[in-house]
């Protein structure tokens, strides 16, 4: 089951489980569309894998399986 990162590790943006905006790697790494698209360009700065829209978990799935509420954060952004 994927993790569902609550953050964009470069600016910090908040993504909740439902969140259309995430984008994700195959490690999980995790961006806003917008850094992915116009800062990352589509790479993860992290591994250099192609970034995605993750997948969507329903509404009536997240109270049984919630997402990861451990932020993760780039101190000083990501670089394109």
């Amino acid at each position: 089951m994927l993790e569902l990162r609550p953050n964009c590790e470069c600016c910090d943006r908040d993504l909740p489980g439902d969140s259309p905006e995430a984008r994700i790697c195959s490690f999980e790494c995790t961006f806003c569309q917008d850094c992915a698209d116009q800062v990352l360009h589509g790479n993860c700065p992290n591994c250099g894998g192609e970034l995605v829209p993750r997948p969507r978990r329903p509404a009536e799935k997240l109270a049984a399986n919630p997402p990861s509420t451990q932020r993760v954060l780039k101190p000083a952004g990501c670089q394109g």
